[in-house]
């Protein structure tokens, strides 16, 4: 029985020293834990895609440009001491526009969102951007090469004009590890070999070649506008002798002819500059009217040379309007699978070919000339 003067305890009454048990609201269950770092990770690695770039640069379709018109409201090409003819259609020159190398490197999302797009691809920064070579060291070069290659072309236009064209061959560039790298210089006209002239860079190259590897060779040189003689040791390269230079051309044309390009390097822009020259300086327009693009190197001799990043330059070409690509026979192993819908492509391997292919275009002959197969 219970006394009526005791109170009965309350429920739940905990024993002596002991407190409430009560779960703590702020406390992650284990679950929770593992889903949270992970979701730090996650951002950890997104953050560090995007801060940590890759030895990959990626090749997009870069723009078209009309050489037969204007850049930044000044004529792509200029005579001076010869009459010009108007021209119409376009001559369309082709670029790539390069993202990544050692001055921005792109980044992993930049290289998956290149793999999944048919336009660009992906490769090596080696091949462009070689180690130890800065990217400014790679904007002179490419600067280079974009001039000496509207040279070429003015030479090639002219000759086939029939003009005079007086080519001098000179050192373009000197190998630091050349046995006699000390003694020439560059810029050094190359007159004789061995005291008999040479008229070209296959000249000089072949009259070296007659020395055995480590023999001298005498190099009559035209240095500041003074004669020098310069006795230069050979080494072996490919079987051959060589005196470690690089070997350049320097023009004498009867006409002044100015190419103004804008920022664009590389020597890939010969083929077209030689047929714009071509057109500026004979009567009647080349292209009937057409638009036509294309690409490729020319050397003095007329020859077409290959290019880089040709899949996105026919995307370029197509983008821009062009009906027709010329495209150098070297590429068309690149060109086959690879051509957009509505732009026909025609193989040419020199200067006439090429011009002949415009000519026929014009005339509205293209369906017969040569393509890119398997």
């Amino acid at each position: 029985m219970t006394s009526p003067f005791q109170q009965p305890s309350p429920p739940d009454q905990l024993a002596p020293g002991q407190g409430p048990v009560v779960e703590d609201p702020y406390r992650l269950s284990r679950r929770s834990t593992v889903a949270l770092v992970g979701v730090f990770l996650l951002i950890a690695l997104g953050a560090l895609s995007v801060m940590i770039g890759l030895p990959y640069v990626i090749m997009k379709p870069g723009p078209v440009t009309n050489t037969l018109g204007t850049l930044d409201g000044k004529p792509l090409i200029t005579v001076s001491g010869a009459p010009t003819y108007p021209t119409q259609g376009a001559l369309d020159f082709t670029t790539v526009r390069i993202a990544g190398g050692p001055g921005s490197r792109v980044t992993v999302w930049d290289v998956l969102e290149a793999a999944i797009n048919p336009d660009e691809a992906v490769v090596d920064e080696g091949l462009y951007f070689p180690t130890g070579v800065t990217d400014k060291q790679v904007q002179e070069e490419s600067t280079a090469e974009m001039v000496d290659s509207q040279q070429e072309a003015v030479a090639v236009a002219l000759k086939a004009l029939g003009k005079k064209v007086i080519e001098h061959v000179v050192i373009g560039a000197v190998a630091k590890d050349a046995p006699s790298a000390a003694l020439l210089k560059n810029g050094d006209e190359i007159v004789t070999i061995d005291g008999k002239r040479v008229a070209d860079s296959n000249a000089v190259r072949a009259a070296v070649s007659l020395h055995k590897p480590g023999e001298t060779v005498a190099l009559g040189l035209v240095r500041d506008g003074k004669p020098v003689t310069v006795s230069a040791k050979t080494r072996a390269a490919d079987g051959r002798a060589t005196v470690g230079v690089f070997l350049g051309i320097r023009f004498e044309f009867p006409i002044d002819v100015k190419i103004n390009a804008g920022n664009v390097g590389g020597p890939s822009a010969g083929t077209m500059f030689s047929l714009a020259v071509y057109d500026t300086l004979t009567p009647g327009p080349l292209t009937g009217g057409q638009k036509i693009a294309g690409t490729g190197t020319m050397d003095a001799e007329g020859q077409v040379g290959p290019i880089g990043g040709i899949q996105q330059k026919l995307v370029g070409a197509h983008d821009g309007g062009a009906a027709w690509f010329l495209a150098p026979a070297a590429n068309c192993d690149e060109v086959v699978g690879h051509v957009p819908d509505g732009l026909r492509v025609v193989r040419i391997s020199t200067f006439a070919e090429a011009k002949s292919a415009v000519e026929a275009i014009a005339d509205r002959r293209g369906g017969s000339l040569p393509t890119c197969t398997k």
